[in-house]
């Protein structure tokens, strides 16, 4: 309330100071006021015009920003993408390293299994001192003589013996033999699973390869997402300071939107006072001009026709209607 009174006690005093003003002050006063207020609006059409770029460059950097986020988001999911791809490869290769595994396992059982029949074939080897062949002909030569030949007793207590020793090398030649079969076996199923293992290394080979491109192609739209990232971020920087700025600005408007409409309402009251005091001084000089006509009519001079006009209209002068 103490605000309100003390704004129209200035009023009132400046209504009251217009009253000691003549016309030269109080134009010099209206001319003071009006250049006072071209000048704030000046400045604020200065301020729109800065407002309006703010706000044209505010546009460009949300525009920026945004497509550039929009880039992000696209080689984010790009690089997602390429990652999941990555891992789905990932997986086979381990199912193809398992079997891989299994396969290499089952070898090395085999070549496991094939070095105890070596040792196994070489001590019946050891036990035979010849073939199967060579062992079965002396036999039968042997067999022969002992049947169909006359021989002294002790010849075919020899020859028994001998027969007795030759057969059993020829079992033990034969079982060599037999050793040896499983071991040719062996070693052509080991090479069967050794070439399914070499399949197996080569497509975890073309796997690996074909992984660490989509791993690098991730990397690398990963690491681009990050530089357009700190790009974008970078307008939105920008973009704040100049929404602080704008907001800085428009702080100014409406004091000098006030500042304009307490010089207008002020420069009324200096038009009101001047043009009151206009009229009034046209006033005396009409007054005066018609104190003039009215001697000229008493002094029967000549009077202009603004003179008559002047006496018609104060009612100086009268027609008859006759």
């Amino acid at each position: 309330m103490r605000h309100m009174t003390n704004d129209v006690s200035t009023t009132e005093i400046a209504t009251a100071d217009l009253s000691n003003l003549n016309e030269r002050e109080l134009k010099s006063k209206i001319n003071e006021l009006r250049s006072k207020i071209e000048k704030s609006e000046r400045q604020l059409a200065s301020i729109f015009k800065e407002l309006k770029m703010n706000r044209a460059d505010i546009e460009e950097l949300k525009e920026k920003r945004d497509s550039l986020n929009q880039q992000v988001k696209e080689k984010v999911a790009k690089a997602q993408e390429l990652r999941d791809k990555r891992d789905e490869i990932n997986k086979i290769i381990s199912e193809y390293k398992e079997k891989r595994s299994e396969v290499n396992s089952k070898t090395q059982e085999l070549f496991s299994g094939i070095a105890e029949l070596k040792e196994q074939r070489d001590e019946w080897n050891k036990l035979s001192h010849g073939s199967v062949e060579s062992l079965t002909k002396a036999y039968e030569a042997e067999l022969d003589s002992f049947l169909n030949k006359e021989l002294p007793l002790a010849v075919e207590i020899k020859i028994f013996q001998k027969l007795n020793d030759l057969s059993k090398r020829l079992q033990a030649a034969k079982k060599a033999n037999e050793l040896h079969a499983q071991i040719q076996e062996r070693y052509k199923q080991s090479k069967g699973i050794h070439k399914k293992g070499d399949e197996f290394h080569e497509k975890i080979q073309a796997l690996s390869e074909e992984s660490q491109a989509y791993h690098l192609e991730m990397l690398e739209n990963f690491k681009s997402a990050d530089e357009i990232r700190k790009e974008a971020n970078m307008y939105h920087a920008q973009l704040t300071d100049k929404i602080m700025n704008i907001n800085s600005i428009k702080e100014k408007i409406d004091p000098l939107k006030n500042s304009i409409a307490s010089s207008r309402k002020e420069l009324s009251l200096y038009l009101d006072r001047l043009k009151d005091l206009q009229l009034t001084k046209d006033e005396h000089k009409v007054s005066q001009k018609h104190s003039d006509a009215r001697e000229k009519l008493q002094k029967n001079a000549r009077l202009t026709l603004e003179d008559l006009k002047l006496l018609i209209e104060r009612g100086d002068v009268k027609f008859s209607n006759e």
